[in-house]
């Protein structure tokens, strides 16, 4: 052992083969001078030395910048941008990339710590036999309990603990029937898990839950279920009324599903389709569809005038555009949609059954400008993602004037609209990883909680109620 560490030590004190060729300039005096020029050439001999080391040390930081800049994890990953910010904007986004590198480590979340509770296959993993479960527009729920297991806010002691993470998948079971999420079984799952980590750790009973995350990433939240007249019916769990809630659904009036301390998050788009679709073609190349939308605009027979889903929103734009040939409106499915995207400049986000709708995300991801059509819908993350500035807002009443307005835009300030919506860093913020990474969706998550610490009973400091724990 004594030996591999003086190895190690040697290592760090031998400067590498490269620096010794690079930054290191060998000077020998090949004169002898007389002795009555002798304090001039010391003189002479120290300010070249000093000469020396000052040019050492400019090569080193330059070098050592150049590396910084070419290794940075989130610089330069084969996204274009748009070529009218010019060079200013690509030499911003770099600085600003590499201070968020080192920001991640000395933020907001350095003190922030989550325990994951492991709980029995039958709650989560067992539910991955369904490979739709961590792709499909809920799959945020695996996604978030993913990055979590692997993130440096994670602690194994659940004591030092600010937030304790359940990871029930109540999402996985989606039907491809009628294209709703069969979720009848959310609220005993997760009954079943509380009971367990109350009867098995004293945390849950310590604070009522109210330090404690579920994820509820399906239409209407807390609520569990898929339809908003029995959603609302329904009501939130008592047992869930304390906790803290990542929820999809997400709206700015007052609304019983909502009446729980929550986050909203985004849906689950998978970041790996966004990053091939993107090395088909460039954010900022040419969009030859003006208006587009793909989707459900009228469902059944028993709902053919639309009047109930998207409170026939869907239904207005489909019987006024589709003969409109600006207009790109398709019903049916297509797997190369998102190549679509990419040739769009405005991507429809109207409502479906609930406010919000994944179009959000692989819009704002692909570069297309969103047309948000969902009156008080809530947006995620609004510290991190500029919406106003990317994004555009028409009410539901208004969907019938989207030629006339998208027209406005397009000849005032779509150049600035793009310009703000293709910044890198809004498309990772609303994208789950596999592991953490420093502005991303997870990362949001984690920056939103950091914000709750007060729920946090050893935040608080309460020694009584620590002490009884313990």
């Amino acid at each position: 052992m004594e030996q591999i560490q003086q190895t190690q030590q040697q290592q760090l004190r031998r400067p590498a083969a490269g620096a010794r060729r690079g930054f290191y300039v060998r000077m020998k005096l090949l004169h002898h001078h007389p002795k009555q020029h002798q304090r001039h050439h010391q003189d002479k001999n120290l300010c070249f030395r000093n000469y020396k080391w000052l040019l050492w040390v400019s090569l080193s930081l330059y070098f050592l910048s150049s590396y910084l800049i070419s290794h940075s994890p989130h610089g330069h990953r084969g996204h274009r941008l748009v070529s009218s910010a010019g060079s200013s904007h690509a030499s911003r986004a770099l600085i600003e990339s590499i201070n968020s590198t080192s920001a991640s480590k000395d933020g907001l979340l350095a003190d922030l710590k989550v325990f994951v509770y492991e709980l029995p296959p039958r709650y989560n993993s067992d539910w991955l036999s369904n490979e739709r479960c961590s792709t499909h527009l809920f799959g945020a729920e695996v996604a978030i309990h993913r990055a979590l297991l692997s993130s440096d806010v994670r602690t194994f002691d659940p004591y030092e603990a600010d937030f304790f993470f359940v990871p029930v998948y109540v999402s996985c079971n989606f039907s491809t029937v009628n294209g709703f999420p069969a979720i009848g079984h959310a609220r005993s799952l997760i009954s079943s898990a509380i009971d367990l980590i109350s009867s098995e750790y004293p945390f849950w009973n310590r604070s009522q839950g109210s330090d404690h995350v579920f994820v509820a990433s399906h239409d209407y939240g807390a609520c569990f279920h898929a339809m908003e007249d029995r959603a609302i019916a329904d009501g939130i769990p008592e047992f869930f009324k304390n906790s803290v809630v990542l929820q999809t659904f997400g709206v700015n009036y007052k609304h019983p599903c909502q009446e729980v301390e929550n986050v909203v998050i985004p849906p689950y788009i998978p970041p790996e389709g966004v990053r091939r679709t993107l090395g088909k073609a460039p954010m900022d190349g040419p969009r030859d569809i003006w208006v587009f939308f793909r989707g459900k605009m009228e469902v059944h027979p028993k709902n053919i005038s639309g009047r109930f889903y998207s409170k026939a929103v869907r239904s207005l734009i489909w019987h006024k555009f589709n003969g409109d040939r600006r207009f790109y409106l398709k019903r049916h499915r297509f797997a190369g949609y998102q190549l679509e995207i990419l040739r769009s400049v405005f991507c429809l986000c109207p409502l479906g059954w609930a406010p919000w709708s994944p179009r959000l995300v692989e819009s704002v991801a692909l570069g297309c400008v969103p047309v948000i059509i969902a009156d008080g819908i809530q947006l995620p993350f609004p510290e991190a993602v500029p919406w106003p500035e990317i994004s555009l807002t028409v009410a539901e009443r208004d969907a019938g004037k989207l030629d006339a307005i998208l027209e406005h835009v397009t000849a005032t300030n779509l150049t600035v609209i793009q310009r703000n919506l293709w910044d890198p860093d809004v498309r990772r913020a609303l994208l789950f990883n596999d592991r953490v990474q420093y502005g991303d969706a997870t990362w949001q998550v984690l920056d939103a909680l950091s914000r709750k610490l007060d729920r946090s009973p050893r935040t608080a400091k309460v020694p009584s109620q620590w002490a009884s724990d313990t």
